[in-house]
């Protein structure tokens, strides 16, 4: 079963995007579809772009103390590609951060040349996901590389897949209640999963998750400057404009920043993340 894409696009603003590019494209294998010499937007399928990336010249290293993007997660359709991907990391050295199993996904870490964290990660059958009541079970083992690699194809690496989606973002923040409050009575998402009392991962549609929050090393933090580098905004896909009203409604209800333009909603979460949301 393939998930709806609900989580459309990240914006990150870098110092250097020639580095960022080259990383992009060159180490993980996204195609650039557009470049200026100031933006450039990465794509899977090169049609749809999943980032974007916008160089700043006053931009500044983001402060690590704030609030902002934990990792961007990109879900690959198939196991193979994932045995495919480390296979090549092997073969390329390339430092990774972690590879886990969480039961529900295989995945690996890393981070891009700015510290952004990235996951690169396959789901397993969502029948073989275990429900406690609307709880869903996750966990991190380590990952079983040599069962992943006994998967890996003849032809081996050959860029990110074509359906390659955005299947998920993790966002550190600086508190959670005020933030289960956002996602859940404003945005609409279902919360699937409190981890002790520093996490929540919350989805649509009993998706394990599409939105992870934490508080691990931010809790009380301010966000970051405007000029910082990072996530600059991400873009939730509504279904229709039923479900848009509906959102605007809610984000009414709760007092949350929201204004409207050229169709999109424009909000920013209570850790100063801002986020766009359209149809």
């Amino acid at each position: 079963m393939t998930q709806p894409s609900v989580i459309k696009q990240a914006v990150l603003t870098v110092q250097n995007l020639e580095r960022s590019v080259d990383f992009y494209e060159k180490v993980l294998g996204f195609k650039v579809i557009e470049r200026t010499n100031e933006k450039a937007s990465i794509s899977a399928d090169g049609k749809t772009a999943l980032l974007s990336l916008e160089q700043r010249k006053d931009a500044t290293p983001r402060d690590p103390r704030t609030s902002g993007l934990y990792h961007i997660a990109f879900l690959m359709p198939n196991r193979s590609h994932l045995a495919d991907i480390v296979h090549y990391f092997i073969q390329t050295r390339y430092p990774l951060q972690g590879a886990s199993d969480h039961h529900v996904s295989e995945a690996l870490y890393l981070a891009d040349p700015e510290g952004n964290g990235i996951e690169i990660y396959i789901d397993r059958d969502p029948e073989k996901w275990i429900w406690q009541g609307d709880q869903v079970y996750m966990t991190t083992e380590p990952l079983d590389v040599e069962n992943l690699l006994q998967e890996a194809t003849e032809t081996g690496w050959k860029g990110m897949p074509e359906k390659t989606i955005i299947g998920h973002i993790h966002l550190q923040v600086a508190e959670l209640e005020k933030t289960r409050e956002f996602y859940y009575d404003g945005l609409g998402f279902d919360l699937i999963l409190r981890y002790g009392s520093q996490a929540l991962f919350m989805s649509k549609n009993k998706y394990h998750h599409h939105i992870g929050l934490n508080t691990w090393n931010s809790k009380g933090v301010a966000a970051p400057s405007e000029n910082s580098t990072g996530l600059k905004y991400f873009t939730i896909a509504l279904p229709n404009n039923e479900e848009k009203q509906k959102i605007m409604e809610q984000l009414k209800k709760i007092n949350a920043p929201m204004t409207e333009e050229n169709g999109k909603i424009l909000t920013t979460d209570p850790s100063g993340i801002n986020i766009v949301l359209e149809v």
